[in-house]
């Protein structure tokens, strides 16, 4: 055990010293490393080469709307040979690209369009940046923390038309705003209960 922590920190000092890394950390027993955007290939490549993180196992995006640069990308690795994951994160804004990995592992391709599709994050060099979850005439971004819970469009078959149609989002009824108590949480006093509380004779 006294060998693994050991090993775990010279890991945590052999990534934290790398070009582009801002910050490096341990959450959960899980090694976490904050890149500059313009350094996270390079970056990427060099622990896939080097340290043996040899498959992304995912990216996904996620919005903080109050700060600048608004969105971070997150890479989760896996080292299979040495059973080790590592979560690189990637800051950027609404218009400033980041780097695709589509090269370094083809199935990125995947989880770029992904992250495109839902956060609007667009990636530089990724050949296709077609939508791939919601419909090509999509409105928006829709896992924005800033986009509408109704959206915008709805979307139905016409039977008469023989024909898929959008309409603009018509709510049948106004937000009801519910206090989720049951009957017996609201409950102050039951009845017959009157006469305790003063209000009987």
């Amino acid at each position: 055990m006294a060998d693994e922590s050991v090993t775990s920190d010279l890991e945590l000092e052999a990534v934290a010293a790398l070009p582009g890394v801002t910050g490096a950390r341990r959450e959960l027993g899980e090694l976490v490393v904050d890149v500059v955007r313009d350094a996270a290939l390079a970056l990427l490549r060099q622990l896939m080469d080097e340290f043996a993180f040899a498959q992304v196992m995912d990216i996904c995006g996620v919005d903080y709307p109050q700060r600048q640069p608004r969105f971070d990308v997150v890479y989760n690795l896996l080292s299979v040979s040495r059973n080790r994951r590592l979560r690189v994160i990637v800051q950027t804004d609404e218009t400033t690209p980041v780097q695709s990995v589509s090269a370094v592992w083809p199935c990125a391709t995947w989880w770029e369009r992904e992250v495109w599709d839902l956060f609007g994050i667009s990636f530089e060099g990724l050949a296709d940046h077609r939508r791939i979850l919601t419909d090509y005439n999509f409105e928006g971004h829709p896992l924005r923390k800033d986009f509408p819970l109704t959206g915008y469009v709805e979307v139905h078959y016409d039977d008469e038309r023989k024909e898929v149609v959008y309409d603009k989002v018509q709510l049948t009824q106004e937000f009801r705003n519910f206090d989720f108590l049951s009957p017996w949480e609201g409950m102050t006093s039951l009845p017959g209960d009157e006469k305790a509380h003063g209000g009987g004779k």
